[in-house]
């Protein structure tokens, strides 16, 4: 499958969406107080995952836009 610049920079703006909610996230969750430690934990790992699938799909989007240059 060939990747066209607007592949890319529809790859490249779903990794900044992800990163923008899950940073918020981040804070939201540092905010908390009083749950149990599995909270933490599910949730921590939710958001490593999530940050590295922005981390692939912003790696992607670069190297489209880059593979598609005229």
């Amino acid at each position: 499958m060939k990747l066209t610049r607007t592949h890319g920079w529809l790859l490249i703006a779903i990794a900044t969406w992800n990163v923008v909610t899950y940073v918020t996230f981040v804070k939201n969750l540092a905010a908390t107080e009083g749950r149990p430690t599995g909270y933490y934990v599910a949730h921590t790992a939710l958001i490593v995952v999530n940050l590295a699938i922005a981390a692939v799909l912003a790696t992607l989007g670069v190297r489209a836009l880059r593979a598609s240059r005229p």
